[in-house]
């Protein structure tokens, strides 16, 4: 039915914009959550998506729902809870555009997820199902993301997995890493980043990637590297790729959401499973994502500022 159906986090970004009189910032709302903006740069690349999650019966939440049905997103996974609001993330840039969180999550609407309220519908003819351990922080979010994680495996869905570690979230780090080891089980294409593998195992990103492959049944690692690029490999081999020079950043929030969906796009046009890819279809489809998730980085926001695939073709014609 859908190329990739994701479980997981929706909220409103604040970013700062300017600073008031009296020292305070003047934030801009964006919409976003890791799952919605991967899942935006996959609808931008021409793939039918899915999301499950909740958000409060609120303003934002009902601008949320709505963006993502502009984005061509199916939002009947989507469920308002009346009694919760809408999660807020609260982001402060650097002078380099990188972010820092705060987070308004107390619950948060996107932790009180049941179960039995995850639509199998959505998993039947489906090919990719795609997660985060955001979901996992709290119960019963985390049981509803363990249940659809069986059944994606029961309709044959290939599992992906971005553990975007957020600690401000976690009560315990030994906690968090008990559920990323736990996810990255479960995964057969997988996007972390060179800090969570130091945070995991304090190797370097070859030698976690190496782990994933040989330890945990990982069929594909793409294991970013901020504005360096991107190490990937499977059984075949590896690459390392370059992000793009002569990028002006503003605001990283997202690149690394959209740097997943993108590469998911172009997996999926691939035709072929994981482990089958060779190194140069690697290198093309890791091209084409560093491309897209450094473009992003012009605009503030995460769904909204995932660029068209022209653009993104046009400056990987420039390299």
């Amino acid at each position: 039915m859908f190329d990739v159906v994701a479980l997981g986090e929706l909220l409103i970004d604040f970013a700062p914009q300017s600073v008031n009189e009296a020292g305070y910032p003047v934030l801009a709302a964006n919409p976003g959550g890791a799952p919605g903006n991967f899942l935006a740069a996959l609808n931008k690349y021409g793939c039918s998506t899915a999301m499950i999650g909740k958000v409060g019966q609120d303003m934002f939440g009902r601008l949320l729902v709505r963006t993502l049905r502009d984005a061509g997103i199916e939002t009947r996974g989507v469920l308002m809870d009346p009694g919760q609001f809408t999660t807020l993330a609260f982001v402060s840039l650097d002078a380099s555009g990188n972010r820092d969180f705060s987070f308004a999550r107390k619950p948060g609407a996107d932790t009180c997820l049941e179960p039995d309220e995850v639509d199998e519908t959505l998993f039947e003819g489906s090919r990719v199902f795609h997660f985060g351990t955001l979901s996992l922080t709290d119960e019963p979010a985390a049981e509803a993301t363990r249940r659809a994680i069986e059944l994606a495996r029961k309709h044959g869905m290939l599992v992906s997995l971005d553990p975007n570690l957020r600690k401000p979230l976690w009560r315990d780090m030994e906690d968090a890493k008990a559920a990323i080891e736990w996810s990255l089980c479960q995964a057969d294409v997988v996007k972390i980043s060179d800090e969570e593998i130091g945070f995991l195992w304090g190797l370097s990103p070859e030698e976690g990637a190496r782990r994933l492959l040989d330890e945990y049944g990982v069929s594909l690692v793409y294991v970013t590297l901020g504005p360096k690029g991107c190490y990937a490999a499977n059984a075949n081999g590896s690459v390392t790729v370059a992000s793009p020079g002569g990028i002006h950043v503003v605001d990283t929030t997202g690149a690394g959401d959209i740097f997943g969906g993108s590469a998911m796009s172009r997996l999926l046009k691939c035709g072929k499973a994981p482990a089958g890819l060779t190194v140069e279809e690697i290198r093309q489809i890791v091209r084409f994502a560093c491309t897209a998730a450094s473009l992003s980085t012009q605009r503030h926001g995460g769904i909204s500022s995932v660029p068209d695939a022209d653009a993104v073709e046009r400056r990987m014609a420039e390299d």
